[in-house]
């Protein structure tokens, strides 16, 4: 073989040694993929508890309901809870969105249990009334809702001279029947004889006054209506008179042409008008 068949056998060996030698390398780097340090590891970032999906007022805490998330550690809130373990058996107080953190504020106190006593806030009472299905607005107040209480009730001695009153306003709605959070049936209604409201100890007296001296209804509110309304009533006559076409003025009397005779003793006299 000549000297220059040589070389040229050589060149090539070394360019298919050279392309093998960066086809393996490109291989070995491409496999390799970045190890992702704990978020634990993170300086500066600590494990904190937030809510595996979304999590409503009165459910009790599982293992399924939360998980860990990273969080900066100078910016932990207050309350927060480091260990999953902290929070199971706990009762919701406080709707909680999924991936949210769980605070103490949000979950009813310790040893509360389960039940509608786990839900109440402070200074608050809660109050049952039988309803039925033109109460409850054919089973479309649920647990969560907000309602004016109207009452009807007799005035006096009169027991036939009623009157309609808006007596509450605003009032959440605990549960309807055994439910304490709205089941996940697309808002579909459902009718119960009893429902149980959030009130003060000064509204739960005249609740029960109302509900045993005359019938209830529930307006129901939309929840981001805050407004309060005042209201004098409406008895029989105002309700009677309600969208009347206004009447027309009377027009005075004119008396034309009219004359009266007026008799003083034995003297006669005629008056014209």
């Amino acid at each position: 073989m000549s000297k220059s068949a040589k070389a040229i056998v050589q060149i090539a060996l070394a360019l298919v040694l050279s392309l093998a030698a960066g086809l393996t390398a490109f291989m070995w780097t491409g496999s390799k993929k970045p190890v992702a340090r704990p978020e634990a590891q993170i300086p500066g970032v600590v494990s904190i508890v937030v809510a595996a999906k979304d999590l409503k007022r009165g459910e009790v805490i599982d293992a399924a309901s939360v998980k860990l998330a990273g969080q900066m550690s100078d910016s932990l809130p207050a309350g927060a809870f480091r260990d999953p373990a902290g929070v199971k058996g706990r009762v919701i107080a406080a709707d909680v969105a999924r991936n949210e953190l769980l605070t103490e504020t949000r979950l009813a106190p310790r040893d509360s249990g389960p039940g509608i006593s786990a839900i109440i806030p402070p200074g608050k009472r809660a109050m049952a009334v039988k309803g039925n299905k033109v109460m409850g607005l054919a089973g479309f107040v649920r647990p969560g809702n907000r309602v004016d209480v109207l009452a009807t009730l007799n005035t006096g001695q009169a027991e036939d001279k009623p009157v309609t009153k808006l007596v509450l306003e605003n009032v959440p709605v605990l549960a309807t029947g055994a439910e304490t959070v709205q089941p996940p049936d697309g808002g579909k209604p459902s009718s119960v004889d009893v429902y149980t409201l959030e009130l003060s100890p000064e509204e739960s007296e005249k609740l029960a006054l109302a509900a045993n001296e005359g019938t209830l209804h529930f307006a129901l509110r939309n929840s981001a209506d805050q407004d309060s309304v005042l209201t004098s009533g409406a008895d029989v006559a105002k309700t009677l008179a309600s969208l009347r076409p206004a009447g027309r003025r009377a027009e005075p009397l004119r008396a034309s042409g009219l004359s009266v005779e007026v008799i003083t003793g034995a003297s006669r006299a005629k008056v014209n008008f």
